[in-house]
């Protein structure tokens, strides 16, 4: 099959991290996280995030979303996000349905918070009539291929912490974000006031899993139990651990992420001066979005698979993955460019 565009979760599995799993698949080990290879990969991830940290292991980012804003709230609580947020858009009503809360979005030019676009709701606090704010949940990468800043995560947590709540980051493409920034994780996470965060491993070369890091101690608690109510304790543990003991070592998931950013870079400038297209948002991690002509979209479709991200707007989203080479971008730049070409001269 030609390369996708579409998602970084299309990727295969790095050999890396097929080694590991074959590797787990040693002879009998204790369920439930009990084991050696659980053990070795909870020590890495303290080692990163501190001794304080407490680290579950889960399926998915849905899971690993869920799970958290879970822990850290009640029903009569409300979570902030951004209208783009994974939470909001994509998890079929998940945080809801599981955790019982509301969630109240903000329209956002770049898919990032900031603490002036959240203060408005904060007017009726305390009023027994109103969902009360708990938890400020951002992306990072956001879904718009943008990054925030140290200094930007920081201040939204002293901004939450301020008011009482908790900040939660959604980190499926944490990596890519830190990659971008030349960061470690925990610098652009818990380093700058992040409660609770996940950091993905499927859409960077893992076959499977997520894992969220609390460094708040009441919702480590909380998480401990709601992990398993919440189906996401997975009983042979071992293999998705297995898998996170080797991306961390010698920082493979920086090495990886910076492929799929480095090659989102080069679709980038190959395709930003053609005619008839508009990129519409930073490129700062993995994912470019551009606005094309609709009878572009369907030409190009029929060759490569992507999302048409904004239907009335005709804005496509293109994602590149740790394992896109840069013989499938300039393959792909070149049929965007010719199909653009035909569909002027039309």
């Amino acid at each position: 099959m030609k390369r996708s565009f579409g998602s970084d979760n299309h990727s295969g599995i790095h050999e890396r991290i097929a080694v590991a799993i074959l590797r787990a698949n040693t002879g009998d080990e204790v369920a439930y996280g009990e084991d050696r290879w659980t053990q070795s990969a909870i020590g890495k991830m303290k080692e990163i995030f501190g001794s304080d940290s407490e680290i579950f292991f889960v399926f998915n980012g849905t899971g690993a979303n869920t799970v958290a804003i879970k822990s850290m709230t009640k029903s009569h609580n409300a979570v902030i996000s951004a209208s783009t947020a994974h939470i909001n858009v994509d998890e079929c009503g998940a945080p809801e349905n599981f955790c019982g809360t509301k969630l109240k979005t903000i329209e956002t030019p770049d898919g990032k918070l900031t603490p002036e676009m959240i203060d408005p709701l904060f007017h009726g606090r305390h009023d027994q009539h109103h969902a009360q704010p708990k938890v400020i949940s951002i992306t990072q990468s956001t879904e718009l291929g943008t990054v925030y800043t140290q200094d930007e995560v920081k201040k939204l947590a002293d901004f939450a912490h301020g008011k009482g709540l908790f900040l939660h980051m959604d980190g499926a493409r944490l990596a890519n974000a830190a990659a971008h920034l030349k960061k470690g994780l925990a610098e652009i996470s818990t380093e700058c006031g992040v409660d609770v965060l996940s950091f993905g491993g499927t859409k960077n070369g893992m076959m499977i899993g997520e894992t969220v890091i609390s460094v708040n101690e009441a919702v480590s608690e909380e998480l401990l139990f709601f992990r398993k109510q919440g189906m996401q304790l997975a009983s042979k543990m071992r293999f998705i651990s297995a898998q996170f003991e080797e991306i961390l070592r010698d920082e493979l998931w920086r090495e990886l992420a910076e492929n799929s950013n480095k090659m989102a870079q080069l679709l980038k400038s190959q395709v930003k001066n053609i005619k008839g297209l508009e990129i519409v948002y930073p490129v700062q991690a993995n994912a470019i979005f551009a606005k094309i002509p609709r009878k572009a979209i369907e030409k190009l479709n029929e060759k490569y698979f992507f999302y048409t991200w904004d239907e009335d707007n005709s804005v496509v989203r293109w994602m590149t993955h740790w394992a896109t080479t840069e013989a499938d971008v300039l393959e792909f730049a070149e049929d965007i460019s010719c199909t653009l070409r035909r569909i002027q001269h039309k």
